[in-house]
């Protein structure tokens, strides 16, 4: 059975800095909420995972930022 061949969909155009900081953004909140919380000190790795989210989604705003002033 021979599959009939399909072109490649267009990409669609997205705001990327808007995605990356609403993402940021709820990493931010899900901080504030483990450290209003306190979790036990077995699950502070918690903690550490929503700050490791901030930076990175602070470093991804940046690059964005960046490209798009490139183009």
């Amino acid at each position: 059975m021979k599959q009939e061949w399909h072109p490649d969909p267009e990409p669609i155009e997205t705001n990327d800095t808007v995605t990356v900081a609403v993402g940021t953004g709820l990493w931010a909140l899900a901080l504030v909420v483990l450290l209003v919380l306190r979790p036990d000190p077995a699950r502070m790795w918690w903690v550490w995972t929503c700050v490791a989210g901030v930076v990175l989604g602070l470093m991804g705003l940046w690059y964005v930022h960046r490209r798009a002033s490139r183009s």
